[in-house]
């Protein structure tokens, strides 16, 4: 009777090796591997240097900062002077000609005006390849992630059915032997059943989790690549005041901040721009009856009568104003949005830890007093099978909490904006 039992012990021992991966073996094994032994073996660095090459997001806010400096290029130039050329009477004998030169000068400070608009929309350009970059950096790291644990997944997927096939396979035998009824078999098929079914979404979800990867990188073969990371480790939990603190500087803050001196800067233009322009003339005017050359000078200014560019003076202060409101209206949000995702990665934490130090080890100890239990005829198949699927379940929780603290401390790096700054290199394992 003792061999008839004897499948069911290995199946409790397969689980404890199959379902922790973080045991000695495993973790040698993750460390003695390098980028340089392992082919196409890809680090997280390395993944984020590569989206910010091949990403077309960054390509376009790079197009983006090259056209602000040619118009800041622009806003230096100087008017065009224009020639003219003037022609009085048909008849040669009597006929007189004017040439002569226009040239316009600004005035009211519009060309440091201009200058100053394009210099704000070159910083503007700046600010938004560096929030492309951050956004870029944390959608990497949130599909690197998810790719490892969906990895996690199928493997523990393959697992749960290896082990669903083995107790199916006793419960029949023990059915043979008329040790349990016939239903504790069926019921044993159904599991593995819903084994069946949980392998084939681990499945897709893997594959989607590389092509979004991908995707972010700009890269199609980032898809096949073998990823390098201990997804185990959890990201850090900066302090609070700190995270203010740096957000004050984010480039999501600067760029509602740079709005705000674009704005002034523009109201400043159009302010200039109410300020008219001379046109000062030099030239010579030759009469072909006299054979006389007269030296012309001139100076022409508008009549501002009717347009004194006030409309327009208008809507940039108004714009301004507006900026300004959505300024302290973008402050409030950033630290809402910090202080949620703060919280969603405090509470993340919390939780892998007591599932990693409490929940597991609980769950692990009651599939083996099943089985005990099973064994000696104290329990029934379905104890079993229930102890098996609160493991499971737990360990599932367990990969979701790792999972929800990984995107909160990207979405932390993508609201800070700091390529220095990040939650995955100073990490703190349990």
């Amino acid at each position: 009777m003792q061999k008839l039992f004897l499948p069911l012990a290995v199946v409790a021992v397969l689980l404890c090796t199959m379902l922790f991966p973080a045991s000695a073996q495993a973790q040698t094994s993750v460390k003695n591997s390098s980028p340089l032994t392992n082919a196409g073996v890809m680090t997280l660095p390395m993944a984020i240097a590569q989206a910010l090459a091949n990403n077309p997001d960054i390509a376009a806010a790079r197009r983006e900062v090259q056209a602000s400096e040619g118009a800041l290029r622009q806003a230096d130039v100087m008017p065009n002077p224009e020639l003219s050329v003037l022609m009085e009477d048909a008849r040669q004998d009597s006929r007189s000609t004017t040439i002569q030169i226009n040239q316009p000068l600004e005035l009211g400070g519009k060309r440091g005006a201009r200058i100053s608009v394009a210099e704000r929309g070159r910083s503007l350009a700046l600010n938004e390849l560096a929030i492309k970059s951050a956004e870029i950096r944390a959608a990497v790291t949130t599909h690197f992630f998810a790719v490892l644990i969906a990895q996690e997944r199928q493997r523990l997927a393959t697992a749960s059915l290896e082990l669903a096939q083995r107790a199916s396979h006793a419960a029949s035998r023990q059915v043979s032997l008329g040790k349990i009824p016939p239903l504790e078999a069926t019921r044993a098929g159904i599991a593995e059943s819903g084994v069946r079914v949980e392998l084939a979404q681990a499945n897709s979800e893997l594959l989607m989790a590389r092509q979004r990867l991908a995707t972010a990188m700009g890269n199609k073969l980032a898809a096949e690549q073998q990823l390098q990371a201990e997804f185990h480790t959890l990201p850090a939990l900066p302090d609070m005041r700190k995270l203010t603190q740096a957000l004050s500087r984010s480039p999501l803050m600067q760029r509602a901040q740079l709005e705000v001196d674009k704005r002034q800067a523009m109201s400043a233009l159009e302010k200039s721009r109410q300020i008219p322009d001379l046109t000062l003339s030099i030239g010579n005017k030759r009469e072909q009856q006299t054979g006389r050359n007269q030296a012309i000078v001139g100076i022409s200014i508008p009549l501002n009568l009717f347009d004194r560019n006030q409309g327009n003076l208008q809507e940039a202060l108004s714009r301004a104003d507006k900026a300004r409101d959505e300024l302290t209206a973008t402050e409030n949000r950033l630290h809402g949005e910090l202080l949620q995702a703060h919280q969603r990665l405090s509470l993340a934490r919390e939780e892998a830890e007591m599932l990693k130090k409490e929940m597991l080890p609980g769950a692990q100890q009651a599939y083996e007093l099943a089985i005990k239990g099973f064994e000696y005829g104290k329990f029934n198949f379905m104890d079993v099978l229930d102890a098996q699927r609160s493991l499971l379940q737990a360990r599932a929780q367990y990969l979701r909490s790792l999972s929800e603290a990984q995107r909160a401390a990207a979405d932390i790096e993508a609201y800070i904006g700091d390529s220095e700054f990040s939650l995955f290199t100073a990490t703190s394992s349990f």
